[in-house]
């Protein structure tokens, strides 16, 4: 490498044509290639150092800029603007505000730029001190000031300021309307629009966005149509407006007339799309487009996840991958979400792996996904640990560990989360609440719960909802106490809706309470018609009555009203494969011989241990064979079967299923677990069993 002394008068040909591919080997990325530039010029500029500086910025590379301006044989004023600008781009207002300080000559781009810096750091009184002290202001300045005002919500001194200004631009008055806009004061707006003596792409832009962000579309359709150039912002920006405000079959047909598609506007119509429930025309956006972003990946994940399209999900997330585009916080904060719906662990550590290499584990609300993920895959060390280790947590970390514990039916240590809560002053709140009541519910501790809703009623800033009072009856019903969860729901100050009724139905199954069973059963059945858990649950109270003729008449019911009966599925992850088994339907698996063939060995060794299939929990009057025959096939005897095959001795076999477990196969399980000397940890409609050395972490209270 050729060193050489810096020029610092007229510069060469030479030296110009060099600075510009500085500039332009900067904006492309390529930071190594623009160095190389630089160290082979036989004559550098001052402007050769200042581009190469603000190359590292552009590329983040802040430790290099300055290195590099502390090596520089002379500065001018326009090498102090690179620093400050640069840091106040990378939001490091401490380093910006050293070398502001330490500039001798700061020009009006010096003091723009610090303030600047304030503005986006919304610390507005100090941009307004700096501002004040400015000896020289230009429209750009004031502009600037502008903007923090009204991002203060000080739209009122924004205008005041605004007349007082004595030059106006297009840039000053365009950022008036967005001020105006934000606050929902579009008539001024339109005001300062229709008085503009000269408009730009970007003022119309600005006004007809503040039409669709205050849902005043045809207000904004009306400026749109007499708009004498639309640019694809434009365009997009009423696309966005029509999708937000839910009417997708306008912006569809406005999305066909456009003859270019950009990549935001796609993304705009595959959200809209997505956000109906056409998850088919989403992907028809997708799958059509030619080059797609990080963002249009993220909202087909978004898309999928929201719809319930779980293993889509995965799929569209891998193949974001392969295609090696970097995951977005919010696809992230999505397949974590689907990580926890599916219960797929493995899965879900891969995730993690992603979020530490991207350097987002600081994200309160990536971690809260991730934390969440950890307890609904079962894995709640794993949570525990990644709570402990950040800092910062906010009430949704708290009440993700709280309602963890209770799904496990560890309510101790729910309940020691909440105390700690509590002694770290963060305030509850409802889903607080709902969290450690159910935590007391599910571990049948009665006394703590009733302290807790007590507390809740007269000294909490929250006031107890139906979902508390679901919480209580629960509580109490698991605990036999029937006759006291009904007159708590006679007095509730509020309606009891379907929940509070539903968890007394449950405890009506429970204990065989029949006569409360039909009394809930009828509310229920008249706040959600639709709904088969009524039906099935009060057919399990008739079933264990061995009332055949109301089990019949329950099931001719819900024909007549056309209510079906979610079919029971289980499921479980083996070597990062989701497999899928469907109570009664075992053919369906590809390897539904070796299946079969160990239930039948199970079944075997169960009778040995003194099983007896429960029949109570086969809503059909037929014989005890079967009862027992339909029993064995249930879709988690399935899952654990598959298990035991699949999954390697000494890890815990996953299984997840939609529907409340069966309490024959919660015993059955409980055998199998002892026989094989293997841990089943099985996730229900409501909480975590898990199985191990022949019992079952809920104590058989659930």
């Amino acid at each position: 490498m050729r060193r050489a002394s810096a020029c610092l008068g007229q510069p060469s040909s030479a030296a110009v044509i060099a600075n510009s591919r500085i500039a332009w080997f900067g904006r492309l990325g390529r930071i190594d290639a623009a160095r190389k530039v630089f160290d082979e010029m036989p004559e550098r500029t001052i402007v050769s150092w200042n581009s190469l500086i603000a190359a590292y910025f552009l590329n983040r590379q802040p430790k290099l800029a300055c290195s590099l301006f502390e090596r520089m044989p002379q500065r001018n004023t326009a090498s102090y603007n690179a620093m400050i600008s640069g840091y106040v781009k990378l939001g490091r207002l401490a380093d910006a505000q050293a070398v502001f300080e330490s500039t001798p000559d700061p020009n009006v781009v010096s003091w723009t730029s610090m303030l600047r810096g304030y503005v986006w750091a919304g610390a507005i009184d100090d941009a307004e001190a700096l501002f004040r002290r400015m000896p020289e202001k230009n429209v750009i300045s004031c502009t600037v000031m502008l903007a923090g005002l009204m991002q203060d919500g000080r739209i009122d001194d924004a205008r005041q300021m605004f007349d007082e200004m004595p030059e106006k631009d297009v840039v000053a008055r365009t950022s008036m309307i967005t001020g105006y806009c934000q606050v929902g004061r579009t008539a001024e707006a339109r005001e300062m629009f229709d008085e503009m003596p000269r408009r730009n792409v970007v003022s119309w832009t600005a006004m007809i966005s503040g039409y669709t962000q205050n849902l005043q579309l045809d207000l904004a359709r009306k400026l749109f149509e007499v708009m004498p150039e639309k640019n694809e912002v434009t365009w997009t920006a009423m696309l966005t407006g029509y999708t937000q405000a839910g009417r997708v079959e306008e912006a569809e047909n406005l999305f066909k007339m456009m003859a270019d598609k950009p990549v935001i506007a796609c993304n705009a119509m595959i959200i809209g799309f997505g956000q109906k429930g056409m998850v088919t025309q989403a992907r028809e956006v997708f799958d059509q487009m030619l080059g797609k972003d990080d963002g249009t990946w993220s909202s087909m994940v978004k898309v999928y996840e929201q719809n319930t399209f779980q293993l889509e999900a995965l799929d569209i997330f891998r193949s974001m991958q392969m295609a090696k585009i970097f995951p977005t916080h919010p696809s992230i904060i999505s397949i974590l979400t689907v990580c926890a719906g599916l219960a797929i662990i493995d899965y879900g550590k891969q995730v993690h792996a992603v979020i530490i290499k991207l350097d987002i584990d600081s994200d309160v609300y990536v971690v809260s996904a991730l934390i969440t993920a950890y307890v609904k895959c079962g894995n709640l060390a794993k949570a525990k640990k990644v709570f402990d280790m950040f800092d910062g947590k906010d009430v949704g970390m708290w009440n993700s560990m709280i309602t963890g514990y209770a799904q496990h039916g560890l309510g101790e240590e729910a309940l020691k989360v909440y105390l700690d809560m509590k002694l770290m002053h963060m305030a509850p709140d409802e889903i607080t609440y709902i969290g450690v009541l159910s935590a007391c519910s599910y571990s049948g501790m009665v006394k703590e719960g009733k302290e807790i809703f007590k507390t809740m009623t007269t000294n909490s800033v929250v006031t107890p909802r139906a979902e508390h009072y679901a919480c209580m009856v629960d509580m109490l019903g698991r605990a036999g106490n029937v006759d006291e969860a009904m007159d708590l729901i006679r007095n509730m100050p509020v309606e009891a809706d379907a929940v509070v009724w539903g968890a007394l139905l449950g405890a009506c199954r429970i204990h065989k309470r029949l006569e409360i069973a039909e009394i809930a059963a009828k509310r229920l059945l008249q706040l959600e018609p639709w709904n088969s858990g009524p039906y099935v649950l009060l057919s399990n109270v008739y079933a264990s009555s061995r009332r055949w003729e109301d089990v019949e008449k329950l099931r001719k019911s819900m024909s007549s009203r056309n209510v079906s009966k979610a079919p029971g599925c289980s499921w479980t992850e083996v070597d990062k494969f989701v497999h899928m088994f469907t109570g009664g339907d075992v053919l369906a698996h590809p390897e539904h011989e070796i299946i079969i063939g160990m239930l039948e060995r199970l079944d075997g060794l169960l009778k040995e241990m003194g099983y007896c299939p429960d029949g109570s929990y086969v809503l059909h009057d037929v014989d005890e064979e079967q009862k027992a025959h339909d029993l064995r096939y249930h879709s988690e005897r399935q899952a654990v079967a598959f298990g035991i095959l699949k999954v390697p001795e000494g890890m815990p076999i996953r299984i997840m299923k939609n529907l409340r477990v069966c309490g024959d196969c919660h015993s059955a399980i409980k055998l199998i677990a002892k026989i094989t000397g293997r841990e089943i940890i099985l996730r229900d409609a409501n909480r975590f069993h898990h199985f191990k050395d022949g019992s079952c972490s809920c104590r058989d209270y659930w």
